[in-house]
């Protein structure tokens, strides 16, 4: 070992930008969880008292979002850098000959990647481009100005992405987490339905994902189909359960 090494492309890819990539992700999910846990049921809370409220969107809410969406582009930046940077990367994670335990490893990342893939692209096309018109609204009100008529629906469709990024990221971070430290292990003696694993994942995830859009009867609520976005309880009642699925799946799979 020497000073060198410490900076060579493997322990840069291995290494550093884990390190980075797990740093952005503490910091990106750990807001995923503030807005899920605290701001939307604090702000539920205030009532009527509507100027309390679009002072807190303005003052907290802002910086919050700020933070979050830039944290999800810096935990995405850096898992992308570890995939390039890392040596044979690729040539290991496309290796799924025979009784191979790469197999478990490289499905498990696979399904934990398009879940923080996904993820981050709700936070820009879904819940930063809803909440920009909900600031905005806001920030008129705050100035004497009329309120928006379409805030409400802004805010509706930017919770129950948000919610939908809540469900995901249990799975997301086992199944990142498994991929190190577990599925090597527990399955050594895999096969290749690894691919099989991965294909029902990710139908589940694109079912859910529609559904938190509301293609399957809207936004609104009495829609029996977003009972998993309705609260926080059910969030993560709702993420404990496709944890559950998706494990017993990879070991039916997998095992």
């Amino acid at each position: 070992m020497n000073a060198a090494s410490l900076f060579d492309q493997y322990a840069i890819g291995n290494f550093w930008f884990r390190y980075l990539h797990v740093l952005a992700g503490i910091a990106w999910i750990g807001l995923l969880y503030y807005f899920n846990l605290v701001q939307v049921p604090g702000l539920a809370a205030y009532g009527d008292e509507g100027k309390a409220r679009n002072i807190t969107i303005t003052q907290i809410a802002t910086r919050a979002l700020w933070w979050f969406r830039w944290a999800s582009i810096a935990t995405l930046a850096t898992g992308l850098l570890i995939v390039g940077v890392l040596p044979d990367y690729m040539q290991d994670f496309m290796n799924h000959e025979g009784n191979n335990p790469a197999n478990a490893k490289n499905a498990s990342i696979t399904v934990g990647m398009i879940l923080g893939i996904t993820m981050a692209a709700n936070v820009w096309m879904v819940i930063w481009k809803n909440q920009k018109v909900v600031i905005a609204n806001a920030t008129n009100v705050l100035a004497g100005g009329e309120a928006n008529p379409d805030a409400a629906t802004s805010g509706r469709r930017a919770m129950l992405a948000s919610r939908q990024n809540m469900i995901f990221s249990v799975p997301m971070l086992f199944l990142m987490v498994g991929a190190a430290h577990y599925y090597p292990e527990a399955f050594a003696a895999t096969t290749s339905k690894g691919y099989t694993f991965v294909l029902i994942s990710l139908v589940i995830s694109a079912l859910l994902q529609m559904n938190c859009l509301g293609l399957f009867g809207g936004i609104k609520a009495g829609n029996k189909l977003l009972w998993p976005y309705e609260n926080h309880k059910n969030a993560i009642i709702s993420s404990v359960v496709l944890l559950v699925v998706l494990f017993v799946v990879s070991i039916v799979y997998m095992g």
